[in-house]
């Protein structure tokens, strides 16, 4: 079971955010981020990565650069939860389901209410 939390919004789809770490941030970093429209973060994560190359020696680069991948890596669930917040998205369920489909599946139930908002209008009750 994984765990992930909703975000509502009025008027749109929920947001669902996978806890735990993120093996995509880890490999990708800011890509990552900016796929996930975590714009800050990303920028943030680009500039700190363009510092480490340009400020440091080369054997404290490569772990600082490792230091910073595995750092987003564990936080990169969080970036984004902290992006959606400032596009108004609201925290209201946390869910564990087998993957989002199934998370989603569980918010419906538990919300009806939600499928108006972006489910078309011959299939939401």
């Amino acid at each position: 079971m994984r765990i992930y939390t909703a975000h509502l919004r009025a008027r749109t789809e929920p947001k669902l955010v996978r806890e735990g770490f993120s093996w995509g941030a880890l490999v990708f970093g800011p890509l990552w981020l900016l796929a996930q429209r975590a714009w800050i973060p990303a920028v943030l994560a680009f500039a700190a990565a363009i510092l480490v190359g340009v400020l440091t020696a080369a054997g404290a680069r490569i772990v600082l650069e490792l230091g910073l991948a595995v750092l987003l890596g564990l936080v990169g669930h969080d970036l984004v939860r902290w992006s959606i917040a400032r596009r108004g998205y609201v925290l209201a369920h946390v869910l564990a389901a087998g993957n989002a489909e199934a998370a989603l599946a569980r918010l419906l139930t538990a919300r009806p209410d939600v499928a108006g908002a972006f489910m078309p209008a011959g299939m939401a009750r």
